[in-house]
């Protein structure tokens, strides 16, 4: 599976905690993220990430361009509800690429959780489901 990893400032803690926890299942899968929080997963837990600009610097969209041309299987995207980000319009189209192309989209933790334990089960079937097709992994 490809996974994206997103979190905003207030989140990134959050974020390091959830693929501290489950590194082992996500070491298993293909992980991208944008810049900060790549390197702070990736200096926490050893994990390897593919990282690209920072969100603000357009990392949501390159993230967006891979979930439109099928590139990404799940987004994980910790967002802060409470605090206005300067580049919204791009969560905003993050957001909407997950919807307009069925992908699994976690915005907070429990919801992420759920998701990465449905990983361990068995991902070419998670990939049918959401996709309705196989894929190679």
């Amino acid at each position: 599976m490809r996974i994206a990893l997103i979190a905003h400032d207030r989140k990134k803690q959050d974020m390091i905690q959830l693929t501290t926890a489950y590194q082992g299942i996500l070491q298993k899968h293909e992980l991208f993220a944008t810049g900060t929080t790549g390197l702070k997963i990736a200096e926490a837990t050893g994990l390897s990430i593919r990282r690209f600009q920072s969100g603000p610097l357009g990392g949501d969209q390159q993230i967006g361009a891979m979930i439109a041309q099928n590139e990404i299987d799940l987004v994980i995207f910790l967002r802060d509800p409470l605090t206005a980000q300067p580049h919204e319009p791009d969560v905003s189209a993050l957001i909407r690429l997950s919807d307009v192309y069925s992908i699994p989209l976690a915005t907070n933790l429990g919801t992420a959780e759920i998701l990465i334990r449905s990983l361990e089960e068995d991902a070419f079937e998670f990939r049918k489901l959401v996709h309705g097709e196989g894929k190679d992994a």
